[in-house]
């Protein structure tokens, strides 16, 4: 087992600074004739990355297809190119013998499982990284679902999260990824959400959480999840009969409208982002069942995150300030759920948000417009990337249910205007949830604010669009300034690192071979670049400072 854990490390901690060399050596080659030629290139080597991270995630299993699932979410910090490759990385692997999931059966229970069970399908019905399940019957003949953990995955996960904490030590201390990323908070957020998927148990407490949640929803169910027999690495649910929700051939044969379905979709993914509490991280279609008579039924809650209190008034204080046009307030919110790491720029991401949603709320752009929209929004993207901005998991998770959500209302219906069906919800969530203070006086006045807004705003619509093209200018020129020094600085503090790095090399062997000549000079090179190194991080903080000023 330890030269199979040495194994898997050696193979992901290499992938690793393979990438790290390919691209710091890229960016080294094009750095002073960017082309649109050089930016197909990167983007192609962005995808040939991603898959072979894919084809290694699927061929050792464990962490790395978790870990995948994971960077797929993260916008934030990940390249389009990488996300594409790895959002449809799906976790379905080859099952373990009937006599290994057994046995962890049994020592689960601590007796054979023939006591246990009336009946257990020694095939399993579904097989993933974690767990596989079983259909089997209980002693009083009720059908039941059996997911067991996998023999040995807890080790095979705990390699993989070693390994991945040397990866982003090197990738914080050697790349300029480290710089503009919280790694360390982005991998206890990681290993907490995907380190949950271990305990069962958990599973189960979230599956009677959400049972009781939706208990009162008319057409909402959720399995019953069985305490008395679940363990850590095994655990006992009802069976649930139903197809997948984006199954259109049997809503059609069972006469279920599916734009009432995915109205009602709509509801139930609101109800879990506009309110405290936890909500459901991996709701894919295989996750979202539907019955003959129209119920939905939701399904495995090994990945939930949670939103807590503060957040979720946090959030309407988003809400609020969109409605409002209070883009201060939305910035300040953003702040206050952690999206902003210390340097950002709140004034410039102030700008972007306000252009961003007035285009989108005043309808500026036209079908003739797409070309437009689409530099806009890379633009942003560009942007976003540069300032440091980093989503907490709990919100990276929601953003993946929000893309995961989005992507079967289409398929039901794919003339569904999200505004309109969204708009009475939120506002009467906002009613329901008053909050001390002066933005509660403004909420009783959103409706009169939404009636009068196209008349107010006409003034100022014309203003903006005289100035809009000399502040386009002059923010283009400022911020195309500052990224060329920042990219610079940036440069100089990898360069000095790779010195040092090569001098300590070169020191470590002279003095092993006990040349002395080779030895003093590889000394004098370690001083040179250590004083250098210095030198450009004193230069680059320098700017940093300035930036916020």
């Amino acid at each position: 087992m330890k030269k199979f854990s040495l194994y898997r490390m050696f193979i992901i901690i290499t992938m690793a600074v393979k990438f790290f060399l390919q691209v710091t050596f890229f960016h080294k080659r094009y750095r002073k004739r960017w082309t649109s030629r050089t930016n197909q290139k990167w983007e192609a080597l962005l995808k040939r990355q991603a898959a072979e991270y894919r084809e290694t995630a699927l061929r050792l299993e464990g962490l790395l297809i978790k870990l995948g699932q994971f960077l797929s979410t993260r916008a934030d910090i990940m390249p389009a190119a990488f996300i594409e490759e790895l959002e449809d990385l799906i976790d379905r692997v080859p099952s373990v013998p009937w006599s290994a999931a057994k046995a962890v059966m049994e020592k689960e229970w601590n007796k054979s499982y023939t006591s246990m069970l009336q009946q257990i399908n020694e095939e399993p019905v579904a097989s993933a990284s974690i767990g596989q399940v079983y259909k089997a019957l209980l002693p009083n003949g009720t059908t039941v679902a059996v997911k067991v953990q996998r023999p040995g995955i807890d080790r095979i996960i705990s390699t993989d999260f070693r390994a991945v904490r040397i990866v982003m030590w090197l990738a914080e201390v050697f790349t300029p990824f480290g710089k503009q990323t919280d790694l360390p908070a982005l991998y206890q957020e990681m290993e907490a959400t995907i380190s949950q998927e271990l305990d069962f148990l958990k599973e189960s407490q979230n599956g009677l959480y959400f049972k009781k949640r939706y208990e009162l929803f008319d057409k909402i169910s959720v399995p019953f999840y069985y305490e008395e027999y679940s363990t850590k690495k095994v655990l006992v649910m009802e069976w649930i009969e139903g197809a997948r929700i984006t199954d259109l051939k049997f809503l059609e044969q069972n006469g279920i409208d599916r734009r009432n379905l995915a109205a009602r979709l709509v509801e139930i993914f609101l109800e879990q982002l506009l309110q405290e509490g936890k909500f459901h991280a991996d709701p894919h279609p295989g996750n979202i069942l539907v019955r003959k008579d129209g119920t939905i039924i939701l399904i495995d809650f090994g990945m939930i995150g949670e939103i807590q209190r503060n957040d979720a008034a946090y959030m309407r204080q988003l809400v609020e300030g969109v409605i409002l046009e209070d883009y201060d307030q939305v910035v300040s919110a953003l702040e206050s759920l952690r999206f902003l790491l210390p340097g950002a720029d709140k004034e410039l991401l102030k700008n972007i948000i306000q252009t961003l949603v007035g285009h989108y709320t005043k309808h500026t752009f036209s079908l003739t417009d797409d070309f437009l929209m689409k530099q806009l929004l890379a633009d942003i993207e560009k942007i976003v990337k540069d300032q440091p901005i980093q989503m907490p998991s709990e919100f990276a998770f929601f953003g993946r249910a929000v893309s995961t959500f989005v992507g079967i209302l289409y398929i039901l219906d794919p003339d569904v205007d999200l505004l309109e069906v969204s708009k009475p919800l939120i506002f009467k969530w906002l009613q329901e949830n008053p909050e001390p203070g002066p933005v509660s006086d403004r909420t009783a006045i959103n409706l009169l604010m939404q009636s009068v807004r196209p008349l107010l705003s006409i003034p100022r619509q014309i203003q903006q669009t005289l100035d809009e093209p000399r502040k386009y200018r002059e923010w283009k020129q400022r911020h195309e300034h500052n990224r060329l020094e920042h990219d610079f600085l940036l440069s100089k503090k990898r360069d000095a690192l790779f010195f040092i790095l090569l001098s300590f090399i070169l020191t470590a062997v002279t003095s092993f071979f006990q040349q002395e000549l080779w030895l003093y000079g590889s000394g004098l090179l370690l001083v040179i670049s250590f004083l250098y190194y210095i030198m450009s991080v004193r230069a680059h903080r320098k700017l940093l400072r300035r930036g916020k000023k």
